[in-house]
C-alpha cells in the first residue's frame, strides 16, 4: 500500500508540474512547433482532463485501497495516450522528441499495474 501511495502521488506531482504550465503556452506551442493551434478547445481540453486525472491519482495516492479499481482506468489513461502517441511518431506526424513523455506515461502505466496488483482488495 506504500508503494501506491509513492507512485500515485509520484505521479500527481509529476502530471501537475508537467500540464499546469500548458495554459500559459498555447502561443508559444504555436510558434516553436508551427502550425499554431487552430482548435484551441482541443488544446485546453487536453489539459483540463489530464489536470482532472492528476487529481484523481490525488485521491487514490490517499486511500489506494479504497480506490484500489479507480487504478484500472487510471492505467487505460496512460496506455491510451502511449498508443494514440507511439502511432503518430511512427507516422511521422509529430517529432521524435515527443517520445520522451510517452515513455514516461508508458512507464508510468506499468507503475500503475504494479500498485494495482500490490494493492490488497480490502
Amino acid at each position: 500500500m506504500k508503494l501506491a501511495k509513492l507512485i500515485f502521488y509520484a505521479a500527481a506531482i509529476w502530471g501537475i508540474a508537467v500540464l499546469l504550465p500548458h495554459y500559459f503556452l498555447e502561443n508559444l506551442i504555436g510558434r516553436d512547433a508551427p502550425p499554431p493551434i487552430t482548435h484551441p478547445e482541443y488544446f485546453y481540453g487536453f489539459v483540463g482532463v489530464g489536470l482532472a486525472w492528476q487529481f484523481a491519482f490525488l485521491m487514490i495516492a490517499r486511500d489506494p485501497v479504497r480506490y484500489r479499481l479507480l487504478m484500472l482506468p487510471s492505467i487505460a489513461e496512460k496506455w491510451l495516450f502511449t498508443i494514440g502517441s507511439a502511432i503518430l511518431i511512427a507516422q511521422g506526424r509529430v517529432a521524435p522528441k515527443f517520445s520522451v513523455p510517452v515513455v514516461i506515461d508508458f512507464a508510468l502505466g506499468v507503475l500503475f499495474l504494479i500498485a494495482f496488483v500490490k494493492t490488497p482488495k480490502e
